[in-house]
């Protein structure tokens, strides 16, 4: 079965209709992905190698690890650099894209260390604006639907401004990509860098850390171990979820752009978590209960993104359901642990 971003790859090479700047194509190009072995990094640098680029991935390793990117290793166009980009970014020669996805994504990871995101949404895009302005080369932010906060609006278009706590326990990761997308603006406008924003929405797939506390891991960890399944509150939230294979997708379209966005980037399948339970114990063939824990403090009510953007600029939209995902999750998760069906 093509891919979502096998889809794409194919009809950016052979569709003279697709947006992208008329002289940039991805094959034979440079891109330095920061934070490329995290969890999008990671199949971000998978698709940009397929699309031809050479990578160079950089990475604290701090959240992201190692054996995201091992099966890329042996791959002529790839390289890794262990750096933290609030210090230094190492020079590879001419860049002709700069992706900057460098930050603690996941709650359990950014409730951590608070401070260290901080500087990876401040410090951080600066030097990565600055890396790119040297090279001349386009930067796309990987911003995210946080900076929507608890929203008073649904479902989130790119002009809402959003509602979100500056000093609550998520503010450390919302501010950062708030802060990181105003810095970005301001470089964009004065015609500094060439520079998109993307604000991605809940992502799911393989290569998600394993102390990932996010709804689809956390949920899927649960039923293969045979324990019940927790969700929080009544089950009611909104959730939108999107296949890693979609988000990459996306974001290749808009990297190949000339739009600066802010664009939306996720799945408008609204679902709630009680629907995400039922799911995944269908597709792991378990009979553990669903039961009901508190609330974290300042978690979104409602999450679903207005795709109008994306779809009428970028060409895109998602592809995969969430019901495809989780047999796809499934099956990966039970390959990486070696967990036999029933479990």
């Amino acid at each position: 079965m093509e891919t979502a971003v096998a889809g794409y790859l194919t009809r950016m090479r052979s569709d003279p209709r697709e947006i992208r700047p008329a002289t940039r194509v991805l094959s034979g190009t440079t891109a330095v992905v920061l934070g490329g072995a995290g969890f999008i990094g990671s199949w971000l640098c998978e698709a940009l190698l397929e699309a031809g680029a050479h990578v160079h991935c950089v990475d604290s390793l701090v959240t992201g690890s190692r054996r995201n990117v091992a099966h890329l290793q042996e791959h002529v166009g790839f390289r890794l650099a262990e750096a933290d980009i609030t210090t230094w970014i190492p020079e590879v020669g001419p860049v002709d894209w700069v992706i900057h996805l460098a930050s603690p994504g996941a709650p359990s990871h950014y409730l951590r260390r608070p401070r260290e995101t901080l500087l990876a949404g401040s410090v951080g895009t600066f030097n990565a604006l600055d890396y790119a302005a040297r090279h001349g080369a386009r930067l796309l932010l990987a911003s995210s639907s946080e900076v929507y906060g608890d929203p008073l609006v649904h479902p989130q278009r790119e002009d809402y401004w959003g509602n979100a706590n500056p000093v609550g326990v998520r503010s450390v990761y919302d501010e950062a990509k708030r802060f990181s997308e105003a810095l970005t603006a301001s470089y964009t406008r004065d015609g500094i860098v060439d520079a998109a924003i993307a604000r991605i929405f809940t992502t799911y797939g393989p290569r998600m850390a394993t102390d990932d506390a996010r709804l689809v891991p956390a949920l899927l960890r649960q039923a293969l171990a045979g324990r019940p399944m927790t969700i929080a509150g009544d089950g009611s939230r909104s959730h939108s979820l999107c296949w890693i294979e979609d988000t990459v997708a996306g974001l290749l379209a808009l990297l190949t752009s000339r739009i600066a966005g802010p664009v939306n980037i996720g799945s408008d399948e609204e679902v709630t978590p009680a629907e995400v339970a039922r799911q995944i114990r269908a597709a792991t063939d378990t009979a553990v209960p669903i039961v009901s824990v508190a609330e974290p403090e300042d978690d979104p009510h409602l999450r679903r993104p207005d795709l109008g953007l994306a779809r009428t600029e970028l060409g895109w939209s998602p592809r995969t359901s969430l019901e495809d995902g989780v047999r796809r999750m499934v099956a990966a998760e039970r390959a990486a642990t070696g967990t036999p069906v029933g479990r």
